[in-house]
């Protein structure tokens, strides 16, 4: 039980991990962020990082499914190296949008990163219905992002 425990933690502190470094090296990023010209029913500020936890509480959780899946090493290990790939792609997109300020190059690569959580999804539906589900969230969330990121170059 205690070794369930260990791993449910390890599970939800990487993409914690992975999404605290992104929001930590582009803080400053936000500040412009605010000074630019949003599209309609873009959320306050606040709304971003609370978003941002829950979802990555739900890989983290969804990512310890697959481990406990029961299904063989092979299968998990693919599963996993797909979660891990959407992962680095998360973790750069904040680098290309408030960093570097290339809004129109971190829209396509929200595409890549949706196109990559979705092949995770997939994955992780094929190991544990549950898993997959909880990635359903995410994909809204990178799919109204996309909304977001897109009106964020238009209209700047």
């Amino acid at each position: 039980m205690k070794e369930k425990w260990k791993k449910l933690l390890i599970c939800l502190a990487v993409p914690l991990s992975v999404g605290g470094l992104s929001a930590f090296l582009t803080r400053d990023g936000m500040k412009t962020f605010q000074t630019l010209k949003k599209p309609p029913l873009s959320p306050p500020a606040w709304v971003f990082p609370l978003v941002w936890t829950i979802l990555f509480l739900l890989m983290g959780t969804a990512s310890f499914l697959v481990l406990e899946s029961g299904k063989s090493r092979r299968a998990v290990r693919r599963a996993l190296t797909v979660y891990g790939a959407q992962l680095a792609a998360n973790f750069f997109w904040p680098l290309l949008f408030f960093g570097l300020g290339a809004w129109l190059f971190s829209f396509f690569w929200l595409i890549f990163l949706w196109i990559l959580i979705f092949a995770a999804k997939v994955k992780f539906s094929l190991l544990s219905p549950a898993a997959g589900r909880l990635l359903i969230p995410y994909l809204a969330w990178v799919s109204f992002a996309g909304y977001l990121n897109f009106g964020v170059w238009l209209l700047n």
